[in-house]
């Protein structure tokens, strides 16, 4: 059994805590702005007033809070981890945050006596919950052995990319990947759509050729039918592509696709609609076609 303080209980990090609990590990949190989950406290978590005595008590700490200040908050804080961090702590960010802060907070970390993984996540709620996530890990090597087994609980497709902030680079690249994909089947599905013709059949029948995949079976599911209740909100991918435009330009490099995807992202947000599943991307495009895809 290992002692884990698991801070960031939200929709993803709730089901991924429980697999911890599941598994007999001891897990504690901290006070949160929203209520404990109660499957979580009825597992018999312990929940501390802030991270630095969540620290003090634990082996493993694993931080899944939306953004870099939030990370660097709870980490690095007054009362943050570092301030009652105990030596030799592995401290595993799962949050997707900026490559080039991941490594100025793993220097600290590592500093104060700590060893430090960055492990963003794929996979979204569904992922989450039937612990099917995409672990992306940047660590030295025997830290990526220690925890893999803790992780292993969590997700069923794990890679040790590289070093500190390799993991985050390549959540960035994930995220690249998955704002475009949307576009593309947002786009097929209204075009589709406007030329009458079905587009559940068209999507039933793309899922059989080339143009298959899991973004066109999940998503394009919920264009048709209209299910934009959030698995992975637009306003944290908008933070992700935000990383990802200024990663390009301090890399000097283009990504004009992923600009365009911000963009869409950006009419979502005017509209009121940051807090709806990313797939609802494609209401930006039936704004401007004036027309929606119709099941």
């Amino acid at each position: 059994m290992t002692k884990i303080g698991f801070i960031g209980l939200g929709i993803m990090g709730n089901p991924m805590a429980m697999h911890l609990q599941n598994a007999g590990h001891s897990l504690s949190t901290v006070k949160h702005i929203s209520p404990i989950p109660e499957q979580i406290l009825e597992k018999g978590a312990v929940v501390y007033e802030n991270p630095k005595d969540l620290a003090k008590e634990s082996e493993v700490i694993i931080t899944m809070v939306p953004d870099t200040p939030d990370v660097e908050e709870v980490l690095l804080g007054t009362d943050g981890v570092i301030a009652g961090l105990q030596q030799n702590t592995l401290v595993i960010d799962m949050s997707s945050i900026s490559p080039i802060a991941t490594q100025e907070i793993a220097k600290q970390i590592e500093l104060a006596g700590g060893q430090f993984i960055d492990a963003p996540v794929s996979g979204g709620e569904v992922g989450a919950r039937e612990a099917k996530l995409t672990i992306m890990c940047g660590a030295k090597g025997e830290n990526f052995e220690k925890v893999l087994p803790l992780l292993e609980l969590m997700g069923s497709n794990i890679t040790l990319v590289g070093d500190i902030g390799a993991g985050q680079t390549c959540k960035v690249a994930n995220q690249i990947i998955v704002a475009l994909t949307i576009e593309a089947v947002g786009e097929a599905l209204l075009f589709a759509s406007k030329a009458g013709v079905d587009p559940k059949r068209v999507r039933e029948a793309l899922m059989g050729g080339f143009a298959g995949s899991r973004i066109l079976e999940v998503h394009g599911e919920r264009m048709i039918d209209r299910g934009f209740d959030p698995g992975f909100r637009i306003r944290l991918h908008q933070k992700d592509l935000k990383l990802a435009l200024e990663g390009a330009r301090s890399l000097g490099i283009g990504i004009p696709n992923t600009a365009t995807a911000q963009e869409l992202f950006n009419v979502c947000t005017a509209n009121g609609w940051q807090d709806l599943d990313h797939s609802a991307m494609v209401r930006a495009l039936e704004l401007l076609a004036a027309h929606q895809v119709a099941n």
